[in-house]
């Protein structure tokens, strides 16, 4: 055997041992998840990229990354409109799009997000390959309806924004956020209360159901629509987050819902599943993966999905 055939030998047998990262290093990456275009992350209300180190998609980047896909991570106002939102969310696929040398990105938003990429679908429809929602308010929120019985103009109502306003500001300052816009609890409010997410339904209904609680378009303009959700607020007693969730879950008067947004609600264009035992953070793997036992993983749900859009053509 001449030394190139030992090197190989050697080399294949080192791979065959190894797992995980390193056997990606010798062999590359599986593909699976290798989309045609890139994915473009964008976060809900009062979201960030990331915070000391502790990422808003916790372990999803990578993860889609490991198996071949491009993903770019964007951060728009914590608290704003959802045109307010897409707008600056715009701005960014602008310069992916660039910056990738790919004419067109898969948008994917959790929770105002799910808004937010709707809004750019719509008005830019030739630099988006796919808009996929995860637990978004498409229809409104019923918290975000019970908060609105605060009457507009009061001292209440003041002070709530206030404090809002505040979180947001100091979340985007430790995020590093390049985003100057001014915090708008109000406007973001307005957004995602019933009343307000009619509105904007009007002025872009592309990928949105036609009956209640049914499916929508699942392509409209060259743009594929896809949605996913959970409906369980409480999966993990060791996840402080889900006593928040639970509570906020009682305004949706027994309606499935995830702690913040109603299962029907979250149904946009095809609609994959909208019954995972996942809450609200769970849907994008958080509190720092603290999820349900009892159900996939949301890191495979991800994965999953980047491979749709792979065989989708995508």
């Amino acid at each position: 055997m001449n030394n190139n055939k030992i090197l190989l030998a050697l080399c294949l047998g080192t791979g065959l041992l190894a797992s995980g990262p390193s056997q990606a290093f010798w062999f590359g990456s599986s593909g699976y998840t290798q989309t045609r275009y890139p994915v473009v992350l964008t976060h809900g209300m009062l979201g960030f990229d990331s915070i000391l180190g502790i990422d808003y998609w916790y372990g999803i980047p990578a993860t889609l990354r490991r198996d071949g896909a491009s993903v770019y991570i964007t951060e728009v106002s914590q608290l704003n409109t959802s045109e307010a939102r897409g707008e600056e969310l715009l701005e960014q696929v602008e310069e992916i799009v660039a910056i990738s040398g790919k004419p067109k990105v898969n948008l994917i938003g959790h929770s105002h997000g799910g808004p937010t990429i709707r809004y750019v679908a719509a008005v830019s429809p030739e630099l988006v390959a796919s808009a996929t929602s995860v637990g978004a308010p498409h229809t409104g929120s019923a918290t975000a309806d019970f908060i609105r019985q605060v009457p507009p103009g009061s001292a209440g109502e003041t002070l709530l924004a206030g404090i809002a306003n505040a979180i947001g500001s100091l979340i985007n300052f430790l995020s590093g956020s390049s985003s100057s816009s001014p915090q708008n609890a109000l406007g973001a409010l307005e957004s995602l209360n019933s009343e307000g997410a009619a509105l904007f339904n009007a002025q872009y209904p592309q990928g949105l159901p036609t009956t209640a609680c049914g499916e929508g378009a699942y392509s409209v303009d060259g743009v594929r629509y896809y949605s996913w959700s959970g409906t369980s607020p409480l999966t993990n007693l060791l996840d402080p987050s889900d006593l928040l969730l639970g509570t906020s879950a009682l305004t949706f008067d027994g309606e499935a819902n995830d702690g913040l947004v109603g299962r029907c609600s979250s149904h946009l264009g095809k609609v994959i599943r909208d019954d995972y035992r996942m809450n609200h953070l769970d849907e994008v793997n958080q509190t720092l993966g603290l999820t349900s036992l009892f159900e996939t993983d949301p890191l495979t749900v991800y994965r999953q999905h980047a491979n749709r859009l792979k065989n989708d053509g995508l």
